[in-house]
């Protein structure tokens, strides 16, 4: 390992280290005075098995530790929102608090109001992360494209991205994901990338293709690699178990459609410099080179970072997830910044861009600022002029 490297790395580390001791030191200062504890040594332990949770998870999913390391994965992955708005919220908190022993208010008194009201509001922030993160909404978007499909006027499309199956996201919230497409009854189902969580050990320890082959329309399923079916490297036992439940699986390829309407298809940008693809990924120009462009192009990019080559090579509809719209605000203002189109719709030219906030989650299941969502897209075609 380079020694740049190893040092950005401990630095990570360290400062990680550092804002987990405060959050801590918060959290046994107020513990303490409430309950009158004592001795920090088994709160000390719980905090830092909290904070590695996520990681050892991780590590342990693959092997003996398996069961375990799912609860610890989970535990851990709250701790990322807890560490998260933890920040947030105590810097102000234990500015307040301070303020307050100022005046006539005396330090426990202080600390027990104060470090209440962050309980509070952080109790608040989980509740209801949770109940977005596990309850979707449908939106629905219109676009009319100016072409002819053949003898298609309209399409309803429903789209999924970001399921993340894996340890935290299940087959409960997969279900879900099937019951809303059958209430939708699409005439085509797209998945724009990052369908599982990494690891595809737990989607077929827990069965998951049994759930997931429900997802059925009349115009058939389709989908693209996201960068974390890249992350977890079995790439073709992934494409592979997608074909085997009647969904396929488009890597730089298009397919026409009834003869209508065309599916394209890219590689994650994560392919593009070849260490986790060796044939790379082609540009948009390559990939609409022997279409029809006269007919409608409907493109699925996990993330959506060309759209403005999406509208100069001709594309009709793009269609992305990846940015999770932030997950937790006020991560969106990062996101927002990183992509043209973070969240929501656009039209650009004559291209409508879609980008999702995604089904499921990276990290805590926790939904801040953004919902789990499913996308139904009702086109209507029109001859130009």
């Amino acid at each position: 390992m380079k020694p740049r490297l190893i040092a950005v790395i401990t630095s990570v580390l360290l400062i990680y280290g550092l804002i987990n001791w405060y959050i801590g030191w918060n959290g046994w200062v107020y513990a303490s005075t409430l309950f009158g504890w004592e001795s920090p040594v088994l709160y000390s332990i719980v905090i830092v098995v909290l904070a590695l949770g996520y990681i050892l998870g991780r590590i342990g999913q693959s092997n003996f530790t398996r069961p375990f390391a799912r609860q610890l994965k989970l535990l851990g992955s709250y701790w990322i929102a807890i560490f998260e708005y933890g920040v947030l919220l105590l810097l102000p908190a234990d500015l307040i608090a301070w303020l307050l022993t100022k005046t006539s208010v005396t330090t426990e008194t202080s600390i027990l109001a104060v470090g209440t009201v962050v309980v509070v509001i952080l109790a608040a922030l989980l509740i209801r992360g949770s109940w977005n993160a596990w309850t979707p909404i449908v939106r629905v978007y219109n676009a009319v494209i100016p072409k002819q499909a053949g003898n298609l006027k309209k399409l309803k499309i429903g789209m999924a991205s970001d399921i993340h199956l894996g340890t935290t996201v299940g087959n409960r919230h997969l279900q879900r994901l099937v019951d809303e497409m059958e209430r939708i009854k699409p005439d085509i189902i797209l998945l724009p990338g990052d369908i599982i969580d990494d690891d595809i050990d737990p989607f077929i320890r827990y069965k998951m293709a049994d759930v997931m082959k429900q997802l059925k329309a009349p115009l058939g399923v389709y989908a693209v690699l996201g960068n974390h079916e890249y992350i977890g490297g079995h790439i073709e036992q992934f494409v592979a178990e997608m074909d085997a439940i009647g969904i396929r699986v488009l890597r730089d390829e298009n397919v026409l459609i009834a003869d209508s309407f065309y599916i394209i298809g890219r590689k994650d940008a994560s392919a593009a410099s070849g260490r986790n693809d060796k044939n790379g990924r082609l540009p948009i120009r390559s990939l609409v080179a022997e279409v029809d462009a006269a007919l409608p192009l409907i493109m699925m990019d996990h993330q959506p970072s060309d759209l403005e080559q999406a509208a100069v090579n001709g594309i009709d509809l793009s269609l992305s997830g990846h940015t999770h719209r932030g997950q937790m605000a006020p991560n969106h203002l990062v996101t927002r910044r990183l992509f043209e189109l973070d969240w929501g719709y656009k039209q650009k030219g004559g291209l409508h861009a879609v980008v999702s906030s995604g089904f499921g989650s990276w990290g805590p299941p926790i939904r801040i600022g953004s919902r789990s969502e499913v996308i139904q897209i009702d086109l209507e075609f029109k001859n130009r002029g």
